[in-house]
């Protein structure tokens, strides 16, 4: 459907990543949603080309030198936009979690509580005033210098250090040592110093004891390790470290989510003793507004602060002081209005659900008064409870109205069936996608007969629960974490679990914490204890406490899957996470042309030195740096992206080389190798979990959270199955369209018949309806939650009362 030339952002050309020269018309002053597939070419339009295009005409008007100091995103290849206003986005990527990011850090709150102190605070008689940055917990000039700003620290006690003093140090009785060849050289190095090894620890005299523990020193001596029947070994230096220095040294320095977590589990966690965990100096405590200090007023829910700003007079006196309280209620109104006035300023990052941050990031938006920009806004939705989403469509309609457009990349068909204007692209992902199907308003998406979306949107189907009844169940009691206070609940094995609830209520707590965690404890911290992650949180090992489980020898096995990328950088991808590029390059190596070459399989590795290009390091492409506009990548100018060094590239594999096969589609990949059937099992299961589009090379950096989380599911299920397992995933729906969610729940349903357990923390009501068990958790969030509110059946939870769940989910299962 046209729409008047002034009035829209006109798009001629698009040629951004799989967009197929296309030409397509946004009106201004609009809620306009772009929908298809995961893969489809919806990000590429929105952020790469509307987006990209209005940063770049926006950077020509800054000064060159300046230009440096933003973070730029490439120029799109796009032949012309017409009608573009200034451009701001809000997209979905979370970082890398850090405790020191909290809700008063996301949403600028500190900075004006922080003046508010420095300026308008009753300091002790005879204290300087001070900085407003004396008072953050961040910064050099606030930070507590015992605990460096973090309020907590690592103490480490024999009793953590040892839990099984019956054993003797050769029988590892130090367990916070590390394993395999480090542990034995410690133990060693006792040895040689004269050490009993072979005592129970709790025979060896204390004085000995807290030397191996606790001594900072570090003796180097000629360790003569003890024969092996296999193996010659010779004499060597041996540097000794204490359990505690290890434990210490390996929390501050690894990048490692395992190696850390296993640390963790060594140590106490505990308030700083000097600063009483507010993370600052004396003298920054020492000042109060109010009669309360920085940290009591950052602790408090943000309706409470709010109440505490309104009630007392004297924080108001003066002008400066008026104006910030004015700017801390104002903002804190918007938290409210967003549902999130139960969480406090102190809050950190790591422990926030992916929708309570949603909301954090629009508060910025909001407070921002523009006029006349395009917000181009990535899945706003995600992570969100239905009754949140009809919030966030309020706040949607409240930017338009103040006189802005907004192109919202989404999945929801309730903010879809809200848009004014829906493009839909596609047909399918990757290759197969990158077409505009549909522009124009929702309604006419009925006459789109290509559109994946058409059928969500206009004959949405009613999801029928199989009813499978638990084989056993997990009894958790007493479990008291963050909102979670003695909560008890039944999760039922051999069945799939949905569990549901509003944002904020405890349902990450509840599934990710407390279950996830007493499975893993259970299993040790083996190869069954699959966990996935790849990234820091907060330092809390025992993700609070359970008083009693039951029910756990039934599971053999855990995974846990979630969104996190595969790889930070290029060189991990496709095929080197599954594994099933070692299989490939084994092929290649027992070609008789390798064989006659001497070429091994590491010479097929683009991470070795003898294979790869020698000018790009195997990256296949090569930085460009064009100083005062934005930084760009081009294909290697001696590989031209191949990766690898002109001999490697001579090995033919069925007339392929290396390079071509990493070029492929994993649908054309699987019928390349559909006679080897190690390769092609990991291939198959890559095209059931809807990936057949992507390429075996494609770097980790250009997935999609939906694509990782769906590359780390196919991995998993190509393994070799061992018991019962246990498959937790986080919102697996999140980023993932209609369509991609069918194919999702079929691959978890198919896990459930195979007599394994599959729990989901989910806000997807048609997933939720198709599930055979139901928790609820709320009523609300944070204070508000934190209680089973209902449990059952699909049909059961829906005729709850006092479930916020329950409406939502009745109206689904109530279609025809």
């Amino acid at each position: 459907m046209p729409v008047p030339d002034a009035a829209v952002i006109s798009v001629r050309g698009a040629r951004v990543h799989n967009l197929r020269n296309v030409d397509v018309d946004l009106p201004r002053d609009a809620l306009v949603v772009v929908t298809g597939v995961s893969g489809s070419g919806k990000s590429s339009l929105a952020f790469g080309t509307v987006y990209a295009e209005a940063q770049a005409r926006y950077l020509e008007s800054v000064a060159p030198y300046a230009r440096r100091l933003i973070d730029q995103v490439a120029v799109p290849d796009v032949r012309e936009i017409t009608g573009l206003p200034p451009a701001v986005a809000l997209q979905q990527s979370r970082g890398v979690p850090q405790s020191r990011s909290s809700v008063g850090t996301i949403t600028a709150l500190s900075n004006s509580l922080r003046m508010l102190f420095s300026r308008a605070g009753d300091y002790p008689a005879g204290a300087p005033r001070l900085d407003s940055d004396a008072f953050s917990p961040n910064t050099p000039a606030g930070a507590c210098p015992h605990c460096h700003g973090l309020g907590r620290v690592h103490e480490a006690t024999e009793a953590s250090l040892v839990p099984d003093p019956g054993l003797s140090i050769r029988e590892r009785a130090i367990a916070a040592w590390p394993g395999a060849w480090q542990g034995k050289n410690y133990r060693d190095i006792l040895a040689t110093l004269g050490y009993d090894v072979d005592r129970p620890w709790r025979e060896l005299p204390q004085a000995e004891r807290d030397w191996i523990l606790f001594t900072d020193e570090q003796p180097v001596v000629t360790v003569h390790a003890e024969r092996e029947a296999h193996r010659i070994q010779r004499p060597y230096q041996g540097t000794y470290a204490s359990a505690r220095r290890y434990v210490l040294h390996t929390l501050a320095s690894t990048q490692s989510a395992t190696l850390r977590r296993k640390a963790l589990q060594h140590v106490e966690v505990r308030p700083c003793p000097v600063c009483g965990g507010a993370g600052l100096r004396p003298e920054a405590l020492a000042v109060t507004v109010a009669g309360a200090t920085i940290a009591e007023f950052t602790a408090l829910p943000l309706t409470l602060l709010a109440d505490r700003l309104a009630a007392d007079e004297a924080v108001a006196s003066g002008d400066v002081a008026r104006g910030l309280v004015a700017d801390l209620r104002a903002r804190i109104e918007v938290l409210t209005e967003l549902g999130l006035g139960y969480l406090a300023m102190n809050r950190a990052t790591p422990t926030l659900s992916s929708g309570e941050l949603q909301r954090l990031r629009l508060v910025t938006a909001l407070r921002s008064s523009l006029f006349g920009v395009v917000y181009v806004l990535d899945e706003p939705s995600a992570g969100l409870h239905p009754a949140d989403t009809a919030t966030l469509l309020g706040v949607l309609d409240r930017l338009r109205a103040a006189g802005n457009s907004l192109l919202v990349v989404e999945h929801e068909v309730d903010v879809v069936r809200h848009a004014d204007w829906l493009v839909d692209v596609g047909p399918g992902a990757g290759t197969h996608g990158g077409r505009v199907l549909y522009s124009g308003p929702p309604i006419g998406l009925a006459w789109a007969a290509d559109s994946a979306t058409r059928r969500y949107l206009v004959e949405p189907v009613r999801p029928v629960s199989r009813g499978r009844t638990a084989t056993g169940l997990l009894e958790l009691r007493g479990i008291t974490h963050h909102n979670l206070v003695g909560v008890d609940v039944d999760i039922p094995l051999g069945v799939f679990t949905a569990v549901t609830g509003v944002s904020g209520s405890g349902k990450t707590t509840l599934v990710t914490g407390a279950l996830a965690t007493a499975v893993r404890d259970h299993l040790g911290s083996g190869a069954d204890a699959d966990a996935d992650a790849d990234d820091e949180g907060e330092d809390d090992p025992a993700e609070g406490t359970v008083s009693r489980v039951s029910g756990l020898d039934a599971i053999d096995r855990l995974v846990e899957v979630d969104q996190k990328p595969i790889g930070r950088t290029p060189r991990s991808n496709l095929a080197t996470y599954t594994g099933l590029f070692d299989g490939v390059r084994k092929l290649f190596a027992a070609t008789d042309e390798a064989r006659r070459r001497g070429y091994s399989v590491g010479r097929f590795s683009f991470n070795v030195e003898e294979g790869r290009c020698p000018h790009c390091q195997g990256e296949g492409f090569v930085a460009v740096e064009l100083l005062f506009l934005p930084g760009t990548y081009s294909p290697c100018p001696v590989c031209h992206g191949a990766r690898y060094n002109p001999e490697t590239l001579e090995v033919r594999y069925r007339d392929k080389s290396i390079a071509d096969v990493l070029a492929l589609t994993v649908d054309a990949a699987t019928e390349f190798f559909a006679d080897v059937p190690g390769i092609a099992r990991s291939l198959v299961t890559l095209g059931e979990v809807g990936l057949g589009y992507l390429t075996l090379g494609q770097p980790a950096t250009e997935l999609s959270g939906g694509e990782a989380q769906r590359i780390k599911l196919a991995t998993e299920l190509q393994r070799a199955r061992r018991g019962h397992t246990l498959f937790v995933l986080d919102e697996p729906t999140t980023g993932l369209h209609p369509a991609d969610v069918d194919q999702l729940m079929r691959l978890l349903h198919s896990l459930v018949d195979a007599r394994n357990t599959v729990v989901v923390i989910e806000h997807d009501m048609d997933v939720v309806a198709g599930a055979d068990h139901v928790i609820d958790l709320g009523p609300g969030g944070g204070e508000n939650g934190g209680r089973i509110v209902a449990t059952g059946t699909p049909a059961e939870v829906a005729r709850s009362e006092t479930s916020r769940t329950a409406g939502y989910l009745k109206a689904v299962l109530d279609r025809l």
